[in-house]
């Protein structure tokens, strides 16, 4: 379903990927391993289009994405949870969960409301609450909510599991482990395995920017 050619991006002049290359089949859960600086975060950010690519393609379901405006690639069905989260401070949950939704013309907000609340209930009882209120995992469910209301067909999810409590670890990983054997294909960006061993298909590990080759 997506795959990256020999992809090279350069951030403020320096050279960050260096022509790696990986693929996600259609419903398959794939783990992008890497340490920190490695290119895991860029990577998500190119196929995205938040970074433009020097060279290589990416292409999704044999469609070109460098042709594409960002919203134009969500509005395929790709759905992104940054590191960072993202969230917009001042909006409430629901609104930030809809925030994409509402920039697509395909998508029903109350049917994708629905889907994301039969995921993850417990953020139905917060959902008037403004996002500047939440704690750190809660804003890391409402990120990962907002990723899967426009993301009906991708998943790309950039350290889901970082800074957050053990216990919301473990909530998160029950989350992701449910979209296994559904339609919904999940590219997950991390340092380490600790979290998503026992979800993934396979393992791509990038390092300086390049595929780690076996010895």
């Amino acid at each position: 379903m997506l795959t990256l050619d020999e992809i090279k991006v350069d951030i403020q002049s320096v050279q960050v990927l260096r022509g790696f290359s990986m693929t996600v089949a259609g419903g398959s859960m794939v783990g992008l391993i890497g340490r920190n600086g490695a290119g895991k975060s860029t990577t998500l950010r190119a196929i995205m289009g938040h970074l433009p690519l020097k060279a290589g393609s990416i292409r999704f379901d044999g469609q070109d994405l460098a042709a594409l405006p960002r919203h134009a690639r969500a509005a395929l069905g790709i759905g992104y949870m940054p590191e960072d989260r993202g969230l917009v401070p001042e909006l409430t949950v629901e609104e930030n969960i809809l925030v994409p939704v509402w920039a697509s013309k395909n998508l029903q907000a109350t049917e994708r409301l629905d889907f994301v609340y039969g995921v993850l209930p417990e953020l139905k009882d917060m959902r008037e609450r403004r996002a500047l209120l939440l704690s750190g995992g809660q804003q890391k469910l409402v990120a990962l909510a907002r990723a899967l209301a426009i993301g009906s067909r991708l998943l790309l999810l950039d350290e889901p599991f970082e800074g957050v409590a053990p216990a919301l670890s473990e909530r998160l990983s029950e989350v992701i482990a449910g979209l296994s054997g559904s339609a919904i294909s999940v590219l997950i960006a991390q340092s380490d395995l600790n979290h998503s061993k026992n979800l993934l298909n396979a393992e791509v590990v990038i390092e300086r920017g390049e595929n780690l080759q076996a010895a």
